[in-house]
């Protein structure tokens, strides 16, 4: 079918050959891993009519002014599609249990240092080393630390101290919170020499460095967790209870988001690497902060643990809000004068995806429109809804669905289905604190599954899979909002993997030593 297929369409004309040509190579590669139909090969290519991802993608090219920009998203294509074989699966792996987790700190201007605080309330760490480019930031960190038995020894005033932090043999996780663009980087230097690393949202902000982590975790065997927090939020876990004892039946679509206006705040004058979030939202457009809004979603549709993302098309508005707040800014000092008229990332980002088992995802990102904070998370299933935004958060089931469940009901609800994970940290978790609980949530259920030696809820899969969605979405709206096919960093596992345990039965056993009282 193949050869038929290549020679019917190659006879139009010159031009279409050339479209036609890098087309077939692409049918090649993907049909060694999948039987494909007439029909299949029609979806995937997007053939039909000559008007969908070939035209898109290649005139896309033509128009583009930036050459380099030009070369990225070509870079992206083309690394979308490449072959990856796994070395090991590292989805359900329990690493030997560690019983006091000796932990690196690296990155510690903000979250880094709120992090160090929340941890040093954990029992069974210790805090080997606090690593920042600033030294200020470092010791401010280690001021944080709530008790003394953490040696913390401050690395600062070079831009790769956070080697020698990794270099370190009494040393068993790196916790990172720098900049975007180093967390791959420091990610896989930390599993090359010996350590499992936890990274701040994204994990990784390339396709090839997605791969990287990948395979570097598989081949070290050492866990690469992607801190993403929304997944320990209260209703997040309330939800996917309720998903896994089928309140919403079968899931036929989901929403998140990440919608939070610091527009203003991205612009710095006289703060030293603080402007690399400016950076990425003027050289990158699409989707650049997908995975709080996904996290939970993947968690509650079981990608890549029976399910897997298939592909993807994303559209951004034009900018209306971080030129003119250049322009004011220069208005007042001469400084911001550099960011007049320059290209900034479109204000809203909407992006649709496809799992192999039938569902759509739309997920959206704004962080310059003046509008409420929100994450969207909606859940529509044949049997059930849930939404959380705008607040309060609802349900409601399919024989009364324009009513949602009152006050009381939600009540008997979360009484029953609350996770055991939610039933015994809830309070310590909101005493201690952190967007209001689920960021010590969180730190303790990687810490406790160290401890234990236990799989860990989100692997260097999901750090991928739920990464590369931006990447994915810069491309997609370069071209049209052409589709664009999400890779399987799983390499097929996800048709066998389970999904991961909140049962508790297993672990649960490490304390938050300062509230004990609470937490018993």
């Amino acid at each position: 079918m193949e050869n038929l297929t290549r020679k019917r369409y190659c006879r139009n004309t010159s031009i279409i050959g050339k479209i036609i040509n890098p087309l077939a190579n692409f049918y090649q590669i993907t049909s060694q891993n999948m039987q494909i139909n007439r029909r299949n090969f029609l979806r995937i290519t997007g053939i039909t009519g000559l008007c969908t991802i070939v035209p898109s993608y290649f005139m896309g090219q033509e128009n583009t002014k930036d050459k380099m920009f030009s070369k990225m998203l070509d870079k992206i294509y083309k690394e979308t599609y490449k072959k990856h074989a796994q070395l090991f699966n590292m989805c359900g792996y329990a690493a030997p249990k560690i019983d006091v987790v000796r932990i690196g700190f690296i990155g510690v201007g903000s979250r880094g240092g709120e992090a160090v605080e929340r941890i040093s309330h954990i029992d069974g760490v210790k805090i080997m080393a606090i690593c920042d480019e600033l030294k200020e930031h470092a010791e401010k960190a280690k001021k944080r630390i709530q008790n003394e038995e953490h040696p913390a020894i401050i690395y600062a005033g070079k831009e790769d101290s956070w080697m020698e932090v990794c270099k370190r043999e009494d040393i068993d996780l790196i916790y990172v919170a720098t900049p975007w663009d180093l967390h791959a980087p420091i990610g896989i230097y930390s599993m090359e020499h010996d350590k499992h690393v936890a990274l701040e949202v994204p994990a990784a902000t390339t396709i090839e460095d997605c791969w990287r982590l990948v395979e570097t975790s598989e081949k070290t065997k050492k866990h690469c967790v992607m801190l993403e927090n929304c997944c320990y939020d209260f209703f997040e876990l309330l939800t996917l209870n309720l998903a896994r004892n089928g309140f919403f039946g079968d899931i036929v679509h989901c929403e998140g988001a990440y919608i939070h206006e610091i527009g203003k705040d991205l612009f710095f004058r006289g703060k030293p690497g603080r402007s690399w979030r400016l950076k990425e939202n003027m050289s990158r457009n699409g989707n650049l902060y997908p995975t709080h809004g996904l996290g939970p979603i993947a968690q509650v549709v079981n990608i890549n643990r029976g399910n897997r993302l298939d592909y993807m098309v994303s559209m951004s508005t034009d900018d209306f809000q971080m030129n003119t707040y250049a322009k004011e800014l220069a208005q007042k000092e001469n400084y911001f004068k550099q960011f007049e008229n320059k290209t900034f990332r479109g204000n809203m980002n909407t992006s649709i995806l496809k799992t192999i088992s039938g569902q759509t995802i739309m997920l959206q990102h704004d962080v310059t429109t003046p509008r409420p904070y929100s994450r969207s998370y909606l859940i529509s299933g044949t049997k059930g809804f849930a939404q959380k935004y705008p607040l309060p958060y609802r349900l409601s089931t399919a024989d009364n669905y324009e009513k949602c469940f009152s006050e009381e009901k939600m009540k008997e609800i979360e009484a029953q289905y609350n996770p055991p994970i939610t039933q015994r940290m809830q309070m310590i978790a909101k005493e201690i604190g952190g967007h209001g609980g689920m960021d010590l949530l969180m730190d303790w259920r990687l810490i406790d599954c160290l401890r234990n030696g236990l799989p860990m809820d989100m692997d260097v899969y999901d750090a991928a899979t739920w990464s590369v969605i931006a990447p994915l979405s810069e491309w997609s709206v370069a071209n049209h909002s052409a589709p664009i096919n999400i890779p399987d960093f799983t390499n097929g596992a996800w048709k066998t993997n389970i999904p991961h345990d909140t049962s508790l039965e297993k672990g649960g056993t490490t304390i938050v030593k300062t509230l004990k009282k609470v937490q018993e």
